[in-house]
């Protein structure tokens, strides 16, 4: 049965096929881990994804994975998604972020100009289990712990919180009339005035800077920080290799043909948007672009910032256009429904987003070397704010995972069966309990994969590099 047919159920007959699921898989089941038989060598994994990115960026991406477990798990979400697949599945599926990572949730500007907090990043979203969407975030929080220095017992407060906001706020959406669902956000103001009773004054006054912060993290900062006039003419500042001008890399020849596929790119995909912002993007021109180097997991994808202008100068957009590859859970959960992967990672944001970028849009370009890959674009810095893990003391990362796990149920609440996933996961903390087990089991896992890579460097087989 699919999530779209069980929709057309009574409540009472989804939420039966909810606790039915129990039987299949108990929730205490959900603490179990221990690596499949025959487990692949994770860094054959990573090499297998690095395969088809930019060689000469591959060992920044290493470089970063070996700064920490936390910094490794962030670029190993091939990884988990294999080592997920083995483990218990309810069967009931919405649509997953795919790396849910801790540090994915964040500070978001909707297109009215408010500051909300969301999932953010879905380069791996498609539909799957949701339980894998959590067990990623509860292994993520123990991680972090652990690199802070937290007890066990700290640590499983943090995950048993972030279950039982999951879990709550899922029956609480099970409750709510189908729209409500759809219009529910988490206003970052509104989170302040819940939560800032919880927090000692450090933690509110470094949470009151960050919101702060985010406001200012607009496309006037980013024009202030990345480009600069050159000869009469605004142009995108060089910071190798992490920001490099076309013309700093690429003979003239192959220089003004990506300046071409990428000036059509952006026209062509101006043809994904709404009638009223393809008028609006039709404002402004191309002035520069530049490669760029993003994240820990994408390192090595090819990503490029344009800037473009209005009226004048002053006037900027700086819109980022991202490649999309195949998402990590394809093997695993199936393969997306979109032929094209900017596509795939579109629609996956609006459909876990509560409300999404205005410029978010896709499109496929040729490459210098001549083959089509499928991009994403959206709007660069846009009022974003990224948590600082290694900051949290035991109780705001518990009062955080609270907020990513209510955030996580509302982003699943959406397209999949919220009924039949709370009538799942029930009144008891049964569920919240063996989350705790299997991210303390998996934490364990990924420091021993992270030791994997390190070897790896010191034996020669791979090379890493800081950046």
């Amino acid at each position: 049965m699919t999530e779209t047919t069980s929709r057309h159920l009574t409540a009472q007959e989804r939420a039966a096929r909810g606790r039915a699921a129990r039987s299949r898989v108990p929730r205490s089941g959900h603490a179990d881990f221990a690596p499949a038989a025959g487990r692949p060598d994770p860094v054959d994994i990573i090499e297998r994804q690095s395969a088809s990115r930019l060689q000469d960026l591959v060992p920044i991406r290493y470089g970063r994975m070996l700064e920490s477990p936390f910094r490794f798990y962030r670029g190993a979400a091939a990884i988990m998604a294999a080592d997920l697949a083995a483990t218990p599945a309810t069967g009931l599926r919405a649509q997953l972020c795919g790396d849910a990572h801790m540090l994915n949730f964040r500070l978001l500007a909707s297109p009215e100009r408010h500051l909300m907090f969301d999932v953010n990043d879905f380069d791996e979203t498609l539909p799957g289990p949701w339980e894998w969407d959590v067990k990623r975030l509860a292994a993520s929080l123990v991680i972090a712990g652990r690199g802070n220095g937290f007890r066990t017992a700290e640590r499983a407060r943090v995950v048993r919180a972030a279950g039982r906001s999951y879990r709550m706020w899922m029956a609480r959406f099970a409750g709510m009339r189908t729209l409500d669902v759809w219009y529910s956000q988490i206003d970052a103001d509104q989170l302040y005035a819940t939560i800032s009773a919880r927090l000692d004054p450090r933690a509110r006054r470094r949470m009151t800077r960050a919101m702060g912060k985010a406001r200012t993290r607009d496309h006037l900062q980013a024009l202030e920080k990345l480009a600069r006039p050159v000869d009469g003419q605004l142009r995108i500042i060089p910071d190798p290799p992490l920001i490099t001008p076309l013309g700093d890399f690429l003979p003239d020849v192959e220089r003004k043909h990506i300046e071409e596929q990428l000036r059509d790119l952006i026209e062509r995909y101006a043809h994904t948007l709404t009638a009223d912002l393809r008028a609006l993007l039709a404002q402004y021109r191309v002035v520069d672009m530049a490669r760029k180097v993003v994240g820990v997991g994408s390192v090595g994808t090819r990503c490029w910032i344009v800037l473009l202008l209005g009226r004048d100068d002053s006037d900027p957009l700086l819109l980022q256009a991202k490649e999309a590859q195949t998402s990590v859970l394809a093997d695993f959960a199936g393969p997306s429904d979109h032929t094209n992967q900017g596509e795939r990672v579109v629609t996956g944001q609006r459909l876990m987003q509560a409300t999404s970028d205005m410029f978010l849009g896709w499109e496929r370009a040729e490459g210098f070397d001549g083959n089509e890959r499928d991009f994403y674009v959206r709007q660069l810095r846009d009022w974003k704010a990224i948590p600082q893990a290694e900051l949290m003391s035991p109780d705001v990362m518990r009062v955080f995972g609270r907020i990513c796990g209510a955030t996580l149920a509302r982003a699943h609440a959406r397209s999949g069966d919220r009924i039949a996933i709370a009538a799942y996961l029930g009144r008891s903390d049964t569920f919240d309990r063996a989350l705790a087990r299997f991210a303390e089991a998996y934490a364990d896992q990924n420091e021993r994969d992270h030791a994997a890579l390190a070897a790896a460097v010191r034996a020669g087989r791979v090379a890493a590099a800081s950046a």
